[in-house]
């Protein structure tokens, strides 16, 4: 059997880590099994459509990397099915559901349904033990059909709603959860299937549309799970077969709760703009509800594809930690080039105005800067978790940094004086430091020139850091040295001398 599955997300908001979870799973599934991957947008939610979701989906999987593999062609390029046009389709098999009777006209009112909400509600409020009904009374389904299909044909508004076996139980077998039984009396009550306005609901277009396109599988959150016995029936009412179902575990927070903004980050595209990359995202994001090979953590989207299995699932909820998916960053990180790191890390000094507008263009580098940005990268690649911290960790090679208090200077059991003595030194070591070929070059130089001189090695660094980073704790000194060449490191150098011997 050809494998055959789909992501079909609702561009109703913004993709989410569980989403791409879920696109993610179904494309290393379909990969594994040399199968197709279908990408789906299900935009019958009007009133929640967003044309902006709708490029944030192409946009968040251009990022990372994950390509459907069918769909319309829009000249020589495939694009996803959308359900707004294929509204044909559904209003058929809609009326096909009514002509073998295994759907129903209704033409109850909002306030008429809204009514029974609200009774219901109150029902509910004062404790009653049993609500008779929850959901739609199925009012309108024993009108006999001669009666209703006169009362379309005089233009009467309706929607179409599924027919419910009552007094039955709905069985279907989920690969992760086993065999499942449901009562139809808990399945939602005669759902509407399409809507007044001609769009169908989320229900009707999700099974005509796994069904014309031949899904084998479907793959999605344990929260659609409740839906599943209907979607069952609507498969038996069209005398179609289901597709297999796997519904994935949930992904939560630390603690315990279903992952949400107050746990931080979910979208992708916060991610992206936090400095992430995108193979570190997928890495971590294949291991929330799913094994491959022990004691290994680092994949290729290729790797994950030929190892992954609907037997290595979870069935526990995935618990989404920040701090792993921090370490896979770092990790990927410093598997770049430098010049790989740098192209990664520019639009984020960019953003910061960590050029200023001297080059080509607002925010732009000039070649120099360019270089020097290049230049750095191998200062900050061990200490980096995210993109996003460059621009501040490296912003002293670009600027002058301010001189800092006379305090941050001096090493411990030490004085100003002895500071200023030990800093003149410094001033000394700095052509050779920075024409130094290599940091172990420099290393044994200022060594030499420290024993020689009856210092302590950490003595005369600190103060040098502190003038020339504008920092105790920075980049490596000798490195930020080569780099800003002898000229400019001297004059900070100076610079700290003046404010020094001035306090």
């Amino acid at each position: 059997m050809s494998i055959r599955d789909r992501y079909a997300p609702s561009p109703t908001g913004l993709q989410h880590i569980g989403g791409i979870r879920t696109a993610l799973f179904n494309y290393l599934f379909a990969r594994s099994k040399n199968g197709q991957f279908i990408l789906r947008l299900e935009d019958t939610d009007r009133l929640r459509f967003e044309e902006r979701y709708v490029q944030n989906l192409y946009d968040t999987f251009n990022w990372l990397g994950i390509k459907w593999d069918e769909g319309p062609d829009t000249g020589g390029r495939c694009a996803p099915y959308i359900q707004s046009e294929r509204l044909d389709l559904y209003k058929k098999h809609a009326q096909d559901l009514i002509d073998s009777d295994g759907g129903y006209y209704c033409f109850c009112s909002t306030e008429r349904l809204d009514k029974i909400r609200q009774d219901q509600e109150s029902a509910r409020s004062e404790g009653a033990e049993q609500v008779s009904q929850s959901g739609y009374d199925r009012f309108c389904r024993g009108i006999p059909a001669a009666e209703a299909g006169k009362r379309v044909a005089a233009g009467e508004p309706y929607v179409i709603r599924l027919k419910i076996p009552l007094g039955e139980t709905t069985r279907f077998y989920d690969h992760l959860l086993g065999h499942i039984e449901w009562k139809n009396e808990d399945v939602n009550p005669d759902p509407v299937l399409l809507k007044s306005d001609g769009f169908p609901t989320y229900h009707l277009a999700n099974i005509v549309d796994d069904h014309l396109m031949e899904v084998t599988h479907v793959m999605r959150a344990q929260e659609w799970l409740s839906s599943t016995p209907m979607h069952v029936i609507m498969y038996g009412n069209f005398g179609w077969t289901p597709p297999e179902f796997c519904h994935l575990p949930m992904v939560m927070g630390q603690d315990g709760k279903k992952l949400s903004k107050r746990h931080g980050a979910t979208s992708i595209d916060e991610f992206r703009n936090n400095g992430y990359l995108p193979e570190a995202l997928l890495n971590y994001v294949a291991f929330l509800g799913a094994s491959y090979e022990e004691g290994r953590d680092i994949y290729t989207l290729k790797e994950l594809a030929e190892r992954f299995s609907l037997d290595k699932l979870n069935k526990a909820p995935a618990i989404f930690d920040y701090k792993k998916l921090e370490w896979y960053n770092g990790q990927y990180i410093r598997m770049k080039t430098d010049e790989e790191l740098a192209a990664l890390c520019l639009p984020f000094a960019k953003a910061a105005g960590l050029f200023g507008t001297g080059g080509e263009g607002s925010g732009s580098p000039s070649p120099e800067q360019m270089r020097v940005f290049t230049a750095a990268m191998p200062l900050v690649k061990e200490r980096l978790s995210f993109l996003n911290e460059v621009p501040q960790k490296i912003a002293y090679l670009f600027a002058d940094p301010e001189v800092p208090p006379a305090e941050e200077f001096i090493p411990k059991k030490l004085d100003l004086a002895r500071t200023v003595d030990l800093l003149k030194i410094c001033l000394d070591l700095v052509q050779p430091l920075a024409d130094s070929p290599s940091d172990e070059a420099a290393e044994n130089f200022i060594k030499a020139e420290a024993e020689k001189r009856e210092v302590k090695l950490g003595d005369l660094m600190m103060p040098l850091r502190v003038a020339i980073t504008g920092s105790r704790v920075s980049p490596p000194l000798f490195g930020s040295l080569r780099i800003l060449g002898v000229a400019r490191s001297a004059e900070r150098v100076n610079r700290a001398l003046q404010k020094l011997e001035g306090s």
